[in-house]
């Protein structure tokens, strides 16, 4: 994930050509990175349309130790290098006009990890907010921290809590970090909550239904407003599988896989899975006639 790599994850080579990327096939051609953009004042690449853009990317970042590896270099190496391509990611998000961003950073079970990788990731992570905070001021970022912060370095956890305060009040961008995060955890911990309310007669059994859980979860937890379910998920590194990301609000969203390293998703890359989204018909189980 973010600044890591799922466990199973094996490949030792960086891909050697884009075509070997799994693309939706019926894509339009993709827009050049770097191309001027279609009109005067637009910060959209031509190929792009503003009305058809997802207002929700999330991400699973895969493939930094590969990454690293390739190149004779330690994990930290890769781990340091994923952070660029998320600040880049984030700025393309904001510059493009997409609402919300949802970056799965560490997953409750990279807790399996060496220490030394964890420690070293858990003061990246407390680095990297530190960093961005007046960045995000200034920008308009409001950053948000979902996970189990119980398991989190203190230090972490109150960075975390003060990044959020500080930018509750942006709205350029939502940027969501999933730290120690577990879909199925998520899920579970509504359930939880919906229980303990249940049990205070503040709710009835029959009162339930997904939006109220949907309310429960962590996406949308202490929340101004809902944050709309993704409706395009990418994956990097090759791997065709979620991880426990986002189970839940992934329901319906657009998956995107490709064979890039997430250190070297860039431009090009966020184009192309952009380009992919907006070439697909989205029913939503509706036949259209």
């Amino acid at each position: 994930m973010l600044l890591s790599q799922s466990p199973a994850a094996t490949h030792p080579q960086l891909p050697t050509s884009s075509s070997s990327r799994r693309t939706n096939r019926s894509a339009p051609p993709c827009p050049r990175a770097g191309a001027a953009p279609a009109a005067a004042g637009s910060l959209l690449p031509p190929g792009l349309r503003a009305e058809s853009l997802p207002r929700h990317v999330a991400v699973v970042m895969d493939g930094n130790s590969r990454w690293a590896r390739a190149r004779g270099m330690p994990s930290a190496f890769g781990h340091e290098a994923g952070r660029r391509a998320l600040e880049e990611t984030v700025r393309l998000s904001r510059a493009w006009g997409i609402r919300a961003l949802t970056a799965f950073a560490f997953s409750h079970e990279n807790w399996s990890r060496p220490k030394l990788e964890v420690d070293f990731l858990m003061g990246l992570f407390e680095r990297v907010i530190n960093d961005s905070v007046a960045e995000f001021l200034r920008d308009g970022i409001r950053l948000r921290v979902i996970g189990d912060c119980s398991r989190l370095p203190v230090s972490l956890q109150r960075t975390a809590r003060d990044a959020e305060e500080a930018t509750r009040n942006n709205s350029q961008l939502d940027l969501t970090l999933a730290i120690s995060y577990s879909g199925r955890r998520d899920m579970v911990q509504a359930c939880r909550s919906l229980a303990e309310k249940v049990r205070a007669g503040l709710l009835r059994p029959e009162d339930i239904d997904e939006s109220l859980f949907a309310g429960e979860l962590e996406t949308s937890r202490g929340n101004d407003e809902l944050l709309p379910c993704p409706d395009l998920l990418i994956r990097t590194s090759g791997e065709l599988r979620l991880s426990n990301f986002l189970l839940w609000q992934s329901a319906y969203s657009e998956l995107f896989f490709t064979d890039t390293l997430w250190p070297d998703f860039g431009e090009a890359d966020y184009l192309e899975a952009l380009c992919s989204f907006q070439s697909r018909d989205r029913r939503f189980g509706r036949r259209n006639l």
